[in-house]
C-alpha cells in the first residue's frame, strides 16, 4: 500500500487533471519513457483480458471467427494497392527507412491490418468453398498522434482486435457487419456499463477505402464523445486491389465482399471516465480483478477473534477474488481511502461488535451505501449487491447521456450546445461540405446516423445550410 494524497483534481472543475490522476493512482497504467507510450499495468490489463474473453467467446464463436496472427511490419507497396485507404492513413504511418530495412523499400509499423492481411487472403482463397473466410487477431496498432496524447483514449500505440472476413455474397457480408456492431453495443454495455449510441458513419467519416461505416458511440462527462468500436462493410475494393478472387458456384471468376471490425484498449479509458469520482476509480463488477477487500476493525483485545473470523470469510468468497487487508501500520480510515481510490467495488468491514452479532458491514464503492448481512449470508448478499451495483452504473450512465442529447433547428442552437458539450441530434443533409462547414466554425463532428433512420422521411431543410434534409444524425466534439 502506497501513501499517497490521492485524487487532488476535481472530476467537475478539471476532467483532464483528474482522469489522468485516476489513471495513475489507482494503478491501471503509467506513463512509458516515449512519448504517446503507456505501461498498462496488471490491474489494467486483467480488464482488457476481461474483455478479450468477453469477445472470443461471446462475438467470435457465435459467428466461427478464428483467432491468428499476422505480422507488424508492412511494405510501403501494399498500401499503394489501395490508394484510398493509404491516403486515409498516411498523416498516422510511422515507417522504418529502406536504408534500415534493405528490404528495397520502406516499412510501416502497423497502423491496421487489411494490406498484410489480404495479401494472404488471396493466396488462400480459390474457390467458394473456401468462403466464408473469418479471422481475427489480437494485436498493438502504431499510429503517430502529432496532437495531445491521453492515457488509454488516444495514445501512438494501443492494443485492440480486428477482425477480418470475406464473403460470397454482399448480403452475407453486410449481415455481419451489423451483427459485429450490435454485439459490440452489447459487450460495451453488459462488461463495461457504458450506453452507446450505434449507427453509420458519413462519408467523410467512413474507414478509408470502406463502402461504409457502423460505429459506437459513447459520450464522456467532458462533452466530448468517444467511438468505441467499428464494423466497416469494405464492399469489393480491397478484393480487387489485393487479387482476392474466387470460382464461383458458376464456374466463373469472381471479387468476394470483405468486412474489417475492431475495437480497443480505449475501452479502458471510456470505463474510468465515465464511473469513476473524485475519491477515485470505479469498476464495474464484472471487470475488477478484485470484486471485494476485506478490512478487519483491530484492537488489542479482540484482534485474534476478529482475525480468525476474517479469515474464515475469506475462504469462502474465494469466487469474488477477495483482498484480506489485516496489515497494522495504517488505520481502517486510511484503508478505506485506499481501496476506495483503487476502484474496488465492495468493502466488508468486521470489528469486535459485528463479530458479537455474527454480523459484517457490506460497503459499496459507487453509492457508499453500507448493508448488514449475516456471516453465513455473505456470499448471497454479495452476489446481489454485485449484480445491482453492475446494473446501477449503466442505469446512471444511460440517464446522463440521454440528458445530454438535444436536437438544434438552427445554428445558433447548434453552437450553443456545442458551448454547453450537449449531444446534437438534428435533421440533415447529409453533405461533406455542410459536415466540413460545421466542424470549422464549431469544432463539432457527426457521430453517426442512428441505426433504422435512413429508412425513415425527413422533413424540413437542414438547419446548418439551408439545403433538403436527407437524414438524422448526432453531432458532438469528439476525441
Amino acid at each position: 500500500m502506497k501513501d499517497n494524497k490521492g485524487i487532488i483534481a476535481k472530476k467537475e472543475e478539471n476532467i483532464s487533471d483528474w482522469y489522468e490522476q485516476v489513471c495513475l493512482k489507482s494503478n491501471l497504467v503509467e506513463f512509458a519513457v516515449v512519448k504517446g507510450t503507456m505501461v498498462i499495468k496488471p490491474k489494467g490489463y486483467a480488464i482488457w483480458e476481461k474483455i478479450q474473453d468477453y469477445f472470443n467467446e461471446k462475438i467470435n464463436k457465435p459467428l466461427g471467427v478464428e483467432n491468428a496472427y499476422f505480422p507488424l511490419f508492412i511494405p510501403e507497396s501494399f498500401f499503394k494497392k489501395e490508394a484510398e485507404h493509404a491516403e486515409g492513413f498516411s498523416p498516422e504511418v510511422a515507417w522504418l527507412d529502406k536504408s534500415l530495412t534493405k528490404e528495397g523499400e520502406r516499412l510501416a509499423i502497423r497502423p491496421t491490418s487489411e494490406t498484410i492481411m489480404y495479401d494472404s487472403y488471396s493466396k488462400w482463397i480459390r474457390s467458394y468453398r473456401d468462403l466464408p473466410l473469418k479471422m481475427n487477431q489480437w494485436c498493438n496498432i502504431v499510429r503517430w498522434e502529432t496532437n495531445t496524447t491521453k492515457l488509454f483514449l488516444r495514445s501512438r500505440e494501443f492494443l485492440w482486435q480486428e477482425g477480418h472476413c470475406v464473403y460470397e455474397t454482399e448480403k452475407e457480408c453486410e449481415k455481419d457487419t451489423l451483427k459485429v456492431i450490435e454485439s459490440y453495443k452489447k459487450l460495451v454495455e453488459d462488461l463495461l456499463a457504458i450506453p452507446v449510441l450505434i449507427g453509420r458513419k458519413t462519408e467523410k467519416e467512413k474507414f478509408a477505402g470502406a463502402k461504409h461505416t457502423y460505429s459506437i458511440e459513447a459520450f464522456m462527462p467532458d462533452g466530448k464523445a468517444l467511438q468505441c468500436g467499428t464494423s466497416h462493410n469494405l464492399g469489393q475494393g480491397f478484393a480487387k486491389s489485393f487479387g482476392i478472387s474466387f470460382l464461383g458456384r458458376d464456374e466463373k471468376k469472381h471479387l468476394p465482399w470483405q468486412n474489417s471490425w475492431g475495437i480497443s484498449t480505449r475501452l479502458i479509458g471510456g470505463m474510468v471516465m465515465t464511473h469513476s469520482d473524485d475519491k477515485g476509480l470505479v469498476l464495474p463488477p464484472k471487470v475488477a480483478k478484485n470484486k471485494v477487500v476485506i478490512i478487519p476493525i483491530l484492537f488489542e483485545n479482540t484482534k485474534e477473534k476478529v482475525l480468525k473470523k476474517s479469515k474464515e470469510i475469506f475462504k469462502t468468497l474465494k469466487s469474488f477474488n477477495p483482498i484480506l487487508d489485516d496489515s497494522e501500520e495504517y488505520s481502517p480510515g486510511y484503508k478505506f481511502s485506499e481501496y476506495e481510490l483503487q476502484g474496488i467495488p465492495i468493502r466488508i468491514e468486521i470489528g469486535p461488535k459485528d463479530l458479537e452479532k455474527n454480523e459484517v458491514v457490506i460497503v459499496r464503492r459507487d453509492t457508499k451505501e453500507k448493508t448488514i448481512s449475516k456471516v453465513k449470508n455473505t456470499k448471497n448478499t454479495l452476489t446481489k449487491i454485485l449484480k445491482k451495483m453492475q446494473e446501477d452504473l449503466f442505469k446512471r450512465a444511460k440517464e446522463e447521456m440521454y440528458s445530454k442529447i438535444v436536437e438544434a433547428k438552427n445554428f445558433k442552437e447548434f453552437e450553443k450546445a456545442v458551448k454547453d458539450k450537449k449531444i446534437i441530434y438534428l435533421n440533415w443533409c447529409n453533405e461533406k461540405s455542410c459536415e466540413e462547414d460545421i466542424k470549422e466554425k464549431t469544432g463539432a463532428s457527426s457521430r453517426c446516423i442512428p441505426l433504422g433512420s435512413e429508412k425513415q422521411k425527413v422533413d424540413g431543410n437542414c438547419p446548418m445550410c439551408g439545403k433538403p434534409a436527407k437524414v438524422k444524425i448526432y453531432f458532438s466534439k469528439s476525441y
